[in-house]
């Protein structure tokens, strides 16, 4: 499918009307409307020019999904305008004109006449073509009121309506695009061409001819236009755009870096790695703009609602034109106006955009400060979280184990931890790289140590031949179970560690323990403050892992998590997920996005750490934090919170001011000018209201 960017939308029914004009176009085959990302999917053969015209009605301007975002133009600038100042000039001359020769003189008649068909032209053209079609939309209800204020006499309401009709689309226009603009701006962050070498060669080249294993050259103060791997250079730079941290990052060579980011110091020369359109940056635009088509369970409710609700409030319009002259003997002219004012105040304009502007900014915002919320269904789902679970090893500490503590029973300390080192060289458990960076860190030669028929003991360690001499390196569990030659002073040594929140490797022979290494994964510096900030917020805080039980308590004391649930497998925290679901209702699983992909599914909202370097996480989360930082998760959550707190306002209030407003036929109270105001000043207000998520900050 070919993509556009469409300028101008003010509603989803208006983007609804559009895709439908789209799909009658000759040559397309399919066409799907993203109303939040401001953008149309065609399949098969059209041109821009065939778009403008299917967009017409509401003055559409297209352009190609890689063109740069144009300027745009204030709403008091807007050519479509012009015509709003004719008809209020004319709207102020008439009534002078009322005044000197009297309201009902052909002079201010024809003064509000011209006002009406200058202003609403377009408008009029629209609503009778939708009336024709028995389709009822905003434009519709206008359009009846409008003439019918004319055909009772009321002139200069009707031109009244008309003005503040125009001011008030330009006014949402404007609105919506401001919302838009978080996600537009971050198409800005790349440059569009940077400096390439290929062999001697130094040239600038637009971003969709640089090819991956291209050189980029990137300067002090300049912005990198792709992804790739730094060959030459040591830099410090800023990833605010992609990972929200506002803390310049260090780069040497053989670090990853990201498009969008800045180069603060260092010259670098930095190896392509992707193409444009799969950068990391690429990636986030896309997955926000897919997230703001997804529909929030709150937007399904309202547009189920707005469908049986507006033929409802054409037909009460009616009932209030006809029954009072006809049952009541009421005045036929006063009520029919009065039916024309309830027609105005059933526009369900500010009901139908109180939830998709507010999922559109709070996704927007997120974006910008690095964290991606894949829709509308997981925001909400965020704002309504009872308890958040975290994996212990990575997430709620650094991932990076290394060695504490040594203590030897008999023989060399160099010795033996060579032995270990050798062996563990051959096995895929997390704790064999900190032995094996100790051992480098000591300077030991451990590589020249032949090994000979290593095997993996399942779960519990691994065996070894060295020097025709049969070792075992493992868990403390490995010797107890299967040599039963653990000593009780040895067992103290080893629960005193355990209790410190450190995990116990042992190497031994068969008849003789011969050395107890004490490993620790560091505490993130952030995870005491955000687990305290999520209590705060009344939030459940459970740890899982995979670790021995002392160990994880000596980690979830530190860390402060109300429950720690140790020694799991993977299907054992998906199972634990599920139970906290039915007792909790909402629940966040956060981890890596890769080991923990059962919980993750599990959990109402899956949350992935660093998906910056992970395609996984981008793909497999319903939430990645971008940067490797717990931080983001209460910003998210309080993010979340806000955007439901908005979204239920705007639809109260929706209601609220139309109901009030239709109440005031009773006393025959209702005019042209309140219902107006009760329609378009809703919906301004539920728009501005949404446009609050921008200010939310860390």
């Amino acid at each position: 499918m070919q993509a556009y960017r469409v300028q101008g939308f003010t509603c989803a029914n208006c983007a609804g009307l559009f895709e439908k004009n789209v799909k009658e176009l000759p040559g397309v085959e399919d066409a799907k409307v993203n109303f939040g990302a401001s953008k149309i999917y065609v399949q098969g053969h059209v041109t821009i020019e065939e778009l403008e015209k299917a967009g017409a009605f509401e003055q559409l301007k297209i352009r190609d999904e890689r063109e740069r975002q144009v300027e745009h133009t204030p709403f008091w600038k807007q050519k479509e305008n012009i015509k709003v100042y004719v008809s209020a000039v004319l709207l102020i001359v008439s009534w002078f004109l009322g005044r000197q020769y009297g309201e009902d003189s052909v002079f201010a008649t024809a003064g509000y006449a011209a006002a009406i068909l200058i202003g609403g032209y377009s408008l009029f053209f629209n609503g009778l073509k939708n009336l024709s079609r028995l389709r009822f939309d905003m434009k519709t209800l206008m359009t009846i009121a409008i003439i019918g204020a004319a055909i009772i006499g009321e002139w200069g309401e009707g031109a009244t309506v008309v003005i503040l009709f125009a001011i008030s689309e330009a006014l949402e226009r404007y609105s919506m695009d401001k919302a838009r603009q978080s996600i537009e701006s971050l198409m800005d962050i790349a440059p569009k061409e940077t400096l390439i070498r290929r062999g001697n060669n130094e040239f600038m080249l637009h971003v969709e001819d640089i090819q991956i294993g291209d050189i980029m050259i990137v300067k002090p103060g300049q912005k990198l236009a792709m992804d790739g791997v730094v060959i030459r250079g040591t830099s410090a730079l800023n990833q605010a755009a992609i990972t929200g941290e506002s803390v310049p990052v260090a780069k040497t060579a053989g670090d990853e870096v990201f498009a969008g980011t800045l180069n603060e110091e260092g010259l670098l020369e930095v190896k392509v790695t992707k193409r444009v359109e799969d950068t990391t940056l690429s990636k986030i635009i896309h997955l926000v703009e897919e997230a703001q088509a997804e529909r929030a369970p709150s937007q399904a409710f309202v547009d189920q609602f707005a469908k049986y609700y507006t033929p409802a409030i054409v037909f009460l319009a009616f009932l209030i034109a006809v029954v009072p002259p006809l049952l009541l003997d009421g005045d036929w002219s006063k009520w029919v106006y009065q039916g024309l004012a309830a027609l105005v105040v059933g526009c369900p304009c500010a009901l139908v955009v109180s939830t998709p502007v507010a999922v559109v900014t709070a996704i927007g915002n997120a974006a910008r400060n690095g964290v991606l919320i894949k829709g509308g269904v997981y925001l909400e789902t965020a704002g309504a979280l009872q308890a958040i679970a975290f994996d212990k090893t990575g997430t709620l500490t650094e991932g990076i184990p290394s060695v504490t503590n040594m203590a030897t029973y008999g023989g060399d300390e160099k010795e033996w931890l060579a032995i270990a080192a050798a062996i563990e060289k051959g096995s895929q458990h997390p704790l064999a790289s900190a032995i094996i960076r100790k051992a480098e860190e000591m300077g030991l030669d451990f590589q020249s140590v032949a090994v000979e028929e290593f095997q993996s003991i399942t779960g519990k360690g691994v065996r070894a031949k060295v020097n025709g001499q049969t070792y075992y390196v493992g868990s403390p569990q490995l010797f107890e179970a299967e040599h039963q030659i653990m000593k009780d002073t040895i067992k103290k040594h080893i629960s005193a560690w355990q209790t410190e929140g450190k995990t116990v490797m042992v190497l031994g022979t068969e008849q003789a323990i011969l050395l107890l290494i004490a490993v620790a994964d560091e505490i993130r510096e952030s995870s005491k403050e955000v687990i305290r900030r999520l209590h705060d917020l009344g939030i459940r805080t459970v740890m899982l892992t995979g670790d021995n039980e002392r160990t994880a308590a000596a980690i979830g004391w530190q860390v402060g998590v109300d429950e720690i649930e140790a020694d799991l497998l993977p299907e054992d925290k998906m199972d634990f997920i599920k139970a906290l679901r039915a007792k909790h209702q909402h629940v966040a699983m956060v981890g890596d996005g890769v080991n923990d992909a059962p919980a993750l599914a599990a959990s109402s909202v899956g949350v992935a750490m660093g998906g910056a370097g992970t395609d996984t996480a981008l793909e497999t989360a319903d939430i990645a934090l971008m940067s490797d930082d717990l931080s983001k998760l209460p910003y998210t959550v309080q993010l979340s919170r806000k955007a439901l707190a908005i979204i239920k306002q705007n639809i109260t209030f929706s209601l609220a001011i139309k109901l009030a407003a239709l109440l005031l036929v009773v006393p025959g109270w209702l005019t042209l000018w309140i219902a107006i105001f009760a329609d378009m000043g809703a919906t301004l207000i539920v728009t501005l209201n949404s446009l609050r998520l921008l200010r939310v900050r860390e």
